[in-house]
Order: C-alpha cells, then sequence, then structure tokens
C-alpha cells in the first residue's frame, strides 16, 4: 500500500483541494455549521478509506443528501437531534452490510452508470461556471437543478454574467491555462511535474494572486469569493467547534424515519458510486460492496458522534483521484489527514485561497467525466444502450442523482423487457407442401411471463392448414404462463387444422394432449 506513494501523494493534493470547497458548501447547503462538513471529509478519508475495500473511491458529506439534511435538522428540532438519525443511519447501514445487501450494486445496467458518471459531469461544470466568474450566490456542493438561492442551475449561469468579478475572473482562467498545460505538456516531460501537480500550483498561484491585489481596486477579490473555513482562537475553540448527539431523541419515531432514510439513500449512493469508479479505475479493480457498507457505516457513526454530516463515497472525488494517477486507498486516506491538519494549522491560508481556481479544477474533473466522444460512442452502441444512458444524463441534469439514476434504470427496464419480446422465439417458414405451411418456432433458453405477447401474438397469426414444429431443444426455463399458452392453443389448433410436432430433449411427440405435464420436471429442474 506505500510503495504507490509517489503517485497517491500527489493525487490526495488534488482530492483535498476539490473536497475542502464541497464539504464547506454542501454544509452550508444542508443548513448544517460548516464545521460539520469538514468532519464528514476527515472521517471519510481517514476511517472509511482504511476500512473500504475500494482502492480509488474517496468517501465525505454528499451533495445527494443535503436537502434531506436541511429539511430534518428542523423537523428533528435542532442539529443535534439530527446526529442521532446519523449515527442510528450508520448502525442500518452496518446491519445492510451483515445482511449482504451489497449486491444490489451490481443490477445497475451499465448504460446508466456511465449515464450517472457524464450527468454528473455536466451538472460539475454547468454549476461551476459562476463559481469560474466570481459569482458565488449558491455554495459549493448545490448540484440540485432547483437550487437553495432560489434560482435553477441555468438561471443561475445567466445571472453570473451581471456579477462577474474581473479579478476572479482572471486568476480562473490563470488556473484553467495552468492545468491544461500540465496536463498536455509539462505532465509527460519529467517526474517533477508529476510530483507536483497541476492543481496545487494553480492553487499557490491563486493565493498569490489574492495577496498582490487585495488593495486593488478592480482586481481585488472579495472575502466572499474565497474559501471560507472556521478560523479557531486556540485549541479550545477548535474543539467547541465539535457537536454531540442528543440522545434523550432517540425514542422520537421521527428519528428513526430520517435515520433509516438516511442509510437507504447513502447506501445507494455508495453503491452507485462504487460501480462508476469500478468502471473508471484503471486497474479495474472491483471493490467488494459488502465490506464497503461497512465502511460507510463505521464512518457515520463516527461522524454522527462528533458533530459530521452524513457520509457517503462520492464520484467528484473519486473522480478527481482516479484522473491524478491514485493507485491504493492511501489517496483518500491522506487527504483526509490533509483536511484534519489543515484547519487546525492553516485556516487563515486556506482562506486566501479564491474560489474561481477551485472552479477551475473542478471543471476539468467535470470535463473528463463527461467527453462529447462518450455520448457518440454511445450513439453507435444502439438506440438499447444509447436511450438508457440519455435518460439518465437528462434526468441527473434537470433534477438530481437519484432521480436521474431512478428514470434511467426505469427506461433500462423498459428496454429489457423489449428485447425479452423480440428474443422469446425464432421463426423459420418453409414451403407450403401436401397442402400444409410448414413453419418451424424455435424457443429462447429462456422464456417467461414476459415473453407472453409475443408468443400469443405469433401463435394466432398461424393461418390454418400449418404444420408447426416446436422446437424446445435449447429451452432451459419455460415459465408455466408460456405452457398455459400452449394448452390454450392446442385446443384451437384442431379447430384450425393446425399439427404440432415437439421437438425436445426426451424426443418427438405429435400433437401433444398435455404440455403441463412435458413440462413440469423441465421447469422445476431448471
Amino acid at each position: 500500500m506505500f510503495k504507490h506513494l509517489k503517485s497517491d501523494i500527489p493525487a490526495s493534493i488534488v482530492v483535498f483541494f476539490v473536497a475542502l470547497p464541497l464539504c464547506l458548501g454542501i454544509a452550508l447547503a444542508s443548513g448544517a455549521p460548516l464545521f460539520s462538513g469538514v468532519i464528514a471529509g476527515i472521517i471519510g478519508g481517514i476511517v472509511v478509506g482504511a476500512l473500504s475495500g475500494s482502492k480509488i473511491g474517496v468517501s465525505g458529506p454528499a451533495a445527494g443528501l443535503a436537502a434531506i439534511v436541511l429539511t430534518s435538522i428542523g423537523a428533528l428540532g435542532g442539529y443535534e437531534n439530527f446526529l442521532v438519525a446519523v449515527v442510528l443511519g450508520g448502525a442500518i447501514q452496518l446491519l445492510f452490510g451483515v445482511l449482504r445487501a451489497g449486491i444490489i450494486g451490481y443490477y445497475f445496467p451499465s448504460s446508466v452508470i456511465k449515464g450517472m458518471l457524464t450527468g454528473i459531469g455536466i451538472i460539475i461544470i454547468l454549476k461551476q461556471i459562476p463559481h469560474f466568474f466570481g459569482y458565488d450566490a449558491d455554495p459549493e456542493g448545490d448540484f440540485a437543478f432547483f437550487q437553495i438561492d432560489g434560482e435553477n442551475t441555468f438561471s443561475e449561469i445567466i445571472n453570473s454574467i451581471n456579477f462577474i468579478s474581473l479579478g476572479a475572473t482572471l486568476i480562473a482562467i490563470l488556473g484553467l491555462a495552468i492545468l491544461l498545460l500540465w496536463d498536455k505538456v509539462l505532465g509527460k516531460k519529467g517526474k517533477i511535474f508529476q510530483l507536483i501537480q497541476g492543481p496545487l500550483v494553480a492553487v499557490a498561484v491563486g493565493i498569490i494572486f489574492y495577496v498582490i491585489t487585495q488593495d486593488s481596486e478592480t482586481l481585488a477579490i472579495a472575502k466572499d469569493h474565497l474559501v471560507s473555513v472556521p478560523i479557531p482562537e486556540d485549541l479550545s475553540s477548535f474543539l467547541g467547534q465539535f457537536s454531540f448527539p442528543n440522545f434523550s431523541a432517540i425514542l422520537d419515531s421521527n428519528v428513526w424515519v430520517t435515520a433509516f432514510t438516511i442509510a437507504l439513500v447513502a447506501s445507494l449512493e455508495t453503491l452507485l458510486c462504487v460501480e462508476a469508479t469500478d468502471k473508471l479505475d484503471p486497474e479495474k479493480n472491483v471493490t467488494p460492496t459488502n465490506r464497503e457498507l461497512l465502511a460507510q457505516g463505521t464512518g457515520n457513526i463516527i461522524s454522527g458522534m462528533i458533530g459530521g454530516l452524513p457520509i457517503t463515497q462520492v464520484i467528484v472525488r473519486s473522480s478527481a483521484n482516479i484522473q491524478s494517477g491514485g493507485k491504493t486507498k492511501m489517496a483518500a486516506i491522506i487527504h483526509g489527514f490533509l483536511l484534519l491538519i489543515s484547519v487546525i494549522l492553516i485556516p487563515r491560508l486556506l482562506n486566501m485561497i479564491p474560489l474561481s481556481v477551485l472552479a477551475s479544477i473542478l471543471l476539468v474533473v467535470g470535463y473528463k467525466l463527461a467527453k462529447p466522444s462518450l455520448f457518440l460512442k454511445m450513439y453507435k452502441m444502439g438506440w438499447k444502450q444509447f436511450v438508457p444512458f440519455l435518460v439518465t444524463v437528462v434526468g441527473i441534469v434537470f433534477t438530481d442523482l437519484l432521480v436521474g439514476i431512478g428514470l434511467g434504470l426505469l427506461v433500462g427496464i423498459v428496454v429489457i423487457l423489449i428485447k425479452s419480446y423480440q428474443n422469446s422465439h425464432f421463426l423459420h417458414i418453409e414451403d407450403k407442401s401436401n397442402g400444409k405451411h410448414r413453419i418451424v418456432m424455435t424457443l429462447a433458453e429462456e422464456v417467461t411471463f414476459f415473453n407472453k405477447g409475443a408468443i400469443l401474438k405469433e401463435l394466432d397469426r398461424l393461418p390454418e392448414d400449418t404444420y408447426l414444429t416446436l422446437d424446445v431443444r435449447k429451452t432451459r426455463y419455460l415459465d408455466n404462463d408460456i405452457i398455459e399458452i400452449l394448452e390454450d392453443f392446442s385446443e384451437k389448433a384442431k379447430n384450425r387444422h393446425i399439427d404440432i410436432k415437439l421437438i425436445s430433449e426426451r424426443g418427438v411427440v405429435e400433437n401433444p394432449d398435455s404440455y403441463i405435464q412435458f413440462f413440469s420436471l423441465r421447469s422445476k429442474s431448471s
């Protein structure tokens, strides 16, 4: 795990710069103390990172839970009561892991997962455009279409045109130029440029620019366009930023409802992220999902106990880790320690970082997730892949992550049903001989009630005086619904002068009187 530190340390620094504004922004969007987001980031990095089986996944406070947190704090009567729900939610996640519920993550179609990555990439780009120009009315981490500042994703971009900060925009452009130079040119020139990542240089230049121009009338960057980490005056004031659960509220039924909601949503987001990061991973590692639920549950218990927000594995930080060359879980762990050390030792330095520079870093992350070439690639794979992919992307952009995933999954299921309908059987029509049409119907390997309509329609279309050969030699499962259709058709066939020859592994049967007896053993044994 330590042999890849030369890759993991630079990656952890990039993840740190991505995570810091998101931790603070998600806390602000959640209506929680700012420091609660930092706590969740620290625990997500150090604790969950150490326990997780994922080599490249990074955990922290999730944007998808911000609306739930915001509503729950008010409904439960305060943040301390809400923390009880976070702790209980973590315990429920542990139960999910013990019950092996992680298998759910394997049942999301690849097209939907790719749509999720692309949709998140587009959302990152759209949400960072206002920050890039120095308009920070909506906090970082608010990824929903309808924002907490009363605007939506696109109206926020339009509004930012009227509030462009010259200094913030200039340093954002310079930061983006540095990132592109590092990515396209310098990163390939020598080891020093691989060790010192472009984002670190961009942030350093951003701090220098702020210090030099803070007295300028045109280029100065206002305080509300900078990172805003709480600054403790001493150790006691630092410790005073931690909150603790009010366990006297544990008997409140609303606390348990919130806990279960947190556990369910956090687990689902984590499993989706695990599936997505495994697809992005150049080394194609497979994350043990049940172990991930146990790690997330442990992290949420600890986070809730000391005043942190709920935690999930998150794709923004995970993809930044992958793009920056992270190899092992040490990148996630080190990023957690960087968050901890920096808020204790250098909060004033952190508060000199322009948000617009961090926006330029996130723009690059978003672009790499949503490259235009991916749309063309998915289109060439056919409509059965492209439609669920596109619905997921559009759903995420115009609603939120879980709704978009749900819409994509729903369309994916419809596609499966259509494919099942089309692939239930194969027809071969031979020339008419001896006064009868000769038709061979071969049933697929698995025929279920989904295929009832297709098979019934095909049987009803058979002309009179037909010799039907029904080939089931390759069929390993035949649903009782299909057997009943064949039973009913057998009666109609006599009136329509249709002869049936059934070919199976058991032999050949002419005009069978009963299909139930013939197929019952096959259906049970399958």
